[in-house]
């Protein structure tokens, strides 16, 4: 854990209620007041889901404080010759 006070939480390819249980678990273990769902390429979507189910479903006080976009240069994939370009995302969740 940071001393900021807050966690991160790298989205991948799970289904997205494997990510709110590990934001609930985080939020709850913890003094924890803020978690951060890092997502690149096709799991923002899931990101997004994980987010929003954990907001209205679960923990009714969570916020999204802050919403940061980007794009990170991938290397080629095997037998590509271009890099390539995928988007970025952070989901930045605060507990009231």
């Amino acid at each position: 854990m940071t001393q900021n006070n807050s966690d991160v939480i790298f989205v991948g390819n799970k289904p997205p209620m494997s990510y709110v249980l590990a934001i609930i678990t985080s939020l709850s273990a913890g003094n924890l007041k803020e978690i951060t769902l890092k997502a690149r390429g096709q799991a923002i979507t899931t990101a997004v889901d994980a987010a929003e189910i954990t907001r209205n479903r679960f923990i009714k006080d969570l916020k999204v404080s802050k919403i940061a976009i980007g794009t990170v240069e991938m290397p080629p994939r095997e037998g590509e010759t271009k890099s390539r370009m995928v988007s970025t995302m952070e989901i930045t969740l605060t507990k009231k």
